[in-house]
């Protein structure tokens, strides 16, 4: 509730509905959840999931991170989670999120068992996300693990074309149970600070996370007031509208 740059923002109203109980009827259309909660450090957001009969686990009101939330909730969540269970981060300002968006996170897992940790890497097709600060850029080198992530538009070009590979993550990423331990217990680095975005932690310390690429689809995050509106417009054409 207290977003620097919308305070409130979980709350804010899309048609009627506040943006996390959208977030939460598209990611229970995933038939494969164990278990499934709304973690928050905020009685607001609390008390309205609970009305709405959505479990909830109370994290602390310090963490910086949605990483370190989910692994505070992990420990919380009721379940016995054994060294290679996968746990998932959906980030609640992705009210356009679509379930197979889950199955895309943790396919990795599945393809190399080397892999303990990825986040959704969506292709840009579109200059202006491209060139928006407030949308996150990912590269990757040539096993798929990211090398960096970023506001700024990387990587660098004059204009926008579908040969550069661009990609925004999504605020959807996945982890084995011992990685996301791995991940809490790391210090901050300066360009997780910098750039405001857990990836950069890993990359930043040396291991790997593998980018789950996901193609070009109208899923808006919401990080500003403005993208209200985007996203009322967008969602009405989406697949899920009028599901839940």
């Amino acid at each position: 509730m207290k977003a620097s740059r919308f305070p409130g923002k979980p709350l804010a109203l899309i048609h009627g509905r506040p943006m996390i109980e959208h977030v939460w009827h598209r990611a229970s259309m995933y038939g494969k959840w164990a278990r499934l909660a709304v973690c928050t450090c905020d009685d607001e957001i609390a008390e309205f999931s609970r009305s709405k009969g959505f479990p909830v686990i109370m994290t602390a009101d310090t963490h910086v991170r949605a990483l370190d939330r989910v692994a505070e909730a992990a420990q919380k969540c009721g379940l016995e989670l054994a060294p290679k269970d996968i746990v998932v981060c959906v980030q609640g300002d992705e009210p356009m999120l679509r379930p197979d968006m889950m199955d895309a996170v943790c396919k990795p897992f599945f393809d190399d068992p080397e892999v303990r940790g990825t986040v959704l890497g969506i292709h840009i097709t579109d200059e202006t996300l491209f060139r928006n600060p407030d949308i996150v850029k990912i590269v990757s080198d040539l096993s798929g693990d990211v090398l960096y992530t970023s506001r700024a538009p990387i990587p660098y070009c004059k204009s926008l074309t579908p040969e550069i590979g661009a990609r925004r993550i999504a605020g959807i990423l996945a982890f084995r149970w011992e990685f996301l331990k791995i991940f809490k217990d790391l210090p901050q680095t300066d360009l997780e600070i910098i750039e405001a975005c857990d990836s950069n932690r890993l990359c930043g310390s040396g291991l790997k996370q593998r980018v789950a690429p996901y193609p070009s689809v109208p899923a808006h995050s919401v990080d500003s007031v403005a993208d209200l509106a985007v996203v009322e417009r967008a969602i009405v054409s989406d697949p899920f509208w009028g599901k839940y």
